[in-house]
């Protein structure tokens, strides 16, 4: 009778379960980023990950690794495209890895000033950006911010010759390899994570970074000077898997575009009102700070445009188009601006 009894109670739980399907599983998204805990774009990615889970509760689950916990940047892009991780938020320097493209938005004195900066990647690069990410099996998410690169370590850089045979850390990227040789410079491509070991030890002599990363990865405690040559402007931007984004429901992709849209001007707003107090922040720590004028930094906007166009010599077709457009859409703010 006790074997009836259970064997009934089996029956009605089987078919109360088999009328109520189980809870699907969260989508997980592992987004990867070098940037260190509590910097800002850490802070971003979070409001950006809790936003987005809000508004599809239960639907989503976004996991965070920051401070290279996954690996260097140009390993974790790597990882985003074979789909070993499902996001990576990276400068455009180790994007281009991947996606040569985003080479030219590095090109030394690109760019004069943040107007110019803002009015390119919305208006005149997006979509062509988006396209080539695609075209490598990625999808482009949104747009952050590393800024205005200049020049630290061991040494003050107040004129181009003062680079010359000096062993700088370089970012593993073309653009700037060629930067180091015009400027006479040994360059020496070491991962991000890398840097500030090589720093301490003396491997290299000094390097070239923004303010916002140098601050949060703790360069500065190798370093003695830092000189204002905002010689690289460095976007940074957000991409996805293309096939682990295009297998995701149309609710949980709106879900994640919402949330860039909620967190992508907010975020540079906040990095471009940080720099000057992070350069202050360098002096009260103990780094000469050394600030050039237009006529200082004459000579080096020359070399540097020397080194873009020994670059675009020898670049791809997409990259000499998508070159073409940034003059083009410069030249034409300039000229508005000018009447």
């Amino acid at each position: 009778m006790r074997r009836l009894f259970l064997l009934a109670s089996f029956l009605v739980a089987a078919a109360v379960s088999a009328g109520e399907p189980a809870a699907a599983s969260p989508i997980a998204v592992k987004l990867a980023t070098v940037a260190p805990e509590g910097s800002p774009w850490a802070l971003a990615l979070q409001a950006f990950k809790e936003k987005a889970e809000a508004a599809v509760p239960g639907k989503l689950k976004v996991k965070l690794f920051v401070g290279g916990t996954l690996g260097d940047e140009n390993d974790t892009v790597l990882a985003v495209k074979r789909g070993q991780i499902q996001a990576v938020g990276a400068s455009t320097g180790a994007l281009a890895s991947q996606v040569p493209e985003f080479n030219v938005l590095e090109l030394p004195y690109l760019f004069t000033s943040y107007e110019e900066v803002d009015h390119v990647l919305a208006k005149v690069i997006q979509q062509d950006i988006e396209k080539h990410c695609a075209d490598r099996g990625l999808t482009f998410g949104f747009w952050s911010e590393n800024g205005y690169r200049s020049f630290g370590g061991k040494f003050a850089v107040k004129t181009p010759d003062d680079l010359k045979n000096k062993k700088m850390r370089s970012q593993e990227n073309a653009i700037h390899l060629g930067m180091y040789k015009a400027f006479g410079a040994s360059p020496m491509p070491i991962p991000t994570t890398e840097a500030l070991t090589s720093l301490q030890t003396g491997a290299v002599d000094g390097y070239d970074q923004a303010p916002l990363y140098l601050f949060a990865a703790s360069w500065h405690t190798a370093s003695t000077h830092y000189s204002l040559t905002n010689h690289i402007y460095q976007p940074a931007a957000i991409v996805y898997n293309k096939a682990a984004w295009d297998s995701w429901p149309q609710d949980v992709r709106d879900a994640l575009t919402a949330a860039a849209k909620a967190v992508e001007a907010d975020l540079r707003a906040k990095v471009r009102a940080l720099n000057p107090i992070l350069v202050k922040n360098l002096e009260e720590a103990g780094l000469t700070v050394t600030r050039l004028s237009n006529e200082q930094l004459a000579p080096f906007a020359k070399i540097g445009a020397q080194a873009r166009a020994t670059y675009m010599a020898d670049a791809s077709k997409s990259e000499k188009a998508l070159y073409a457009k940034i003059e083009k859409g410069l030249k034409d703010l300039r000229a508005g601006k000018a009447k």
